[in-house]
């Protein structure tokens, strides 16, 4: 039996740096399968160097609803959005757009699903306290995942905040933020182990790995391009708190 390990990331948001410290951390622990959930550009300042830079390790990537509405900006849209749009190249606005909605995996005999915020839609928000109509929602069959045998695993970004719920033998976790994380200001990514070749059950793990990187240095760079919102962005950044609650 052999085993294998996959880490998901999700949630860049432009923050290179951060990027770069959880890709050190995976490639220390000599992971090299990387799956994307989605939102590489938008909040941050080098969305444009985020989408070149998981589009050379990732061996999947998924759309998130940053990558969905940000290339639709228009032109005498929020002076913000605009400035995130002209960031990237065109052809980068049309490569994250074009991104697959979901992403199906079978290791150790489970079948797991990952995509960015929901079952439903990129833009359906399901939050770490859901209900369980929630919860159940997100191991339905829909337009959006496609037909095929329900997932006994479900991974997902989108709310920046890392945790795993089992309930009745599911499993659904978020893999928190890499780039802006607002659960603790702590880059965040998940790590499945397993064997991808079993027929049947096998050993499997999923752990968080949080990984600390020069947020000082990050600030920098978006200082010295003039990045719009840099106020909120900072406040996220250092303290893990939304920009719209209170601190």
């Amino acid at each position: 039996m052999a085993t294998e390990q996959i880490a998901i990331i999700s949630d860049v948001h432009g923050n290179l740096t951060a990027l770069e410290a959880v890709l050190a951390d995976i490639a220390a622990r000599g992971i090299e399968r990387i799956v994307n959930l989605g939102d590489d550009a938008g909040k941050g300042p080098r969305g444009s160097a985020v989408v070149d830079r998981l589009a050379a390790v990732c061996e999947a990537d998924v759309r998130g609803n940053w990558d969905d509405f940000l290339p639709q900006t228009a032109d005498d849209g929020a002076p913000e959005m605009v400035w995130w749009r002209d960031e990237l190249r065109p052809a980068q606005r049309e490569r994250i757009a074009a991104k697959p909605l979901c992403h199906d995996l079978l290791l150790s005999g489970r079948r797991i699903r990952l995509f960015h915020a929901s079952a439903t839609s990129v833009h359906v928000r399901v939050h770490v306290d859901h209900t369980r109509e929630e919860f159940d929602g997100m191991f339905a069959a829909t337009e959006l995942t496609g037909p095929g045998p329900e997932p006994v695993m479900v991974g997902y970004g989108d709310v920046h905040a890392a945790y795993q719920r089992t309930r009745r033998g599911r499993t659904l976790f978020n893999t928190g933020s890499v780039g802006n994380p607002l659960d603790e200001p702590t880059p965040a990514y998940a790590i499945l182990e397993g064997d991808p070749d079993a027929d049947g059950p096998a050993p499997f793990g999923l752990q968080h790995v949080r990984v600390p990187y020069d947020v000082d240095a990050e600030l920098a760079v978006a200082r010295d391009v003039g990045m719009p919102q840099y106020d909120a962005w900072e406040r996220e950044l250092r303290t893990g708190v939304y920009r719209q609650l209170a601190l």
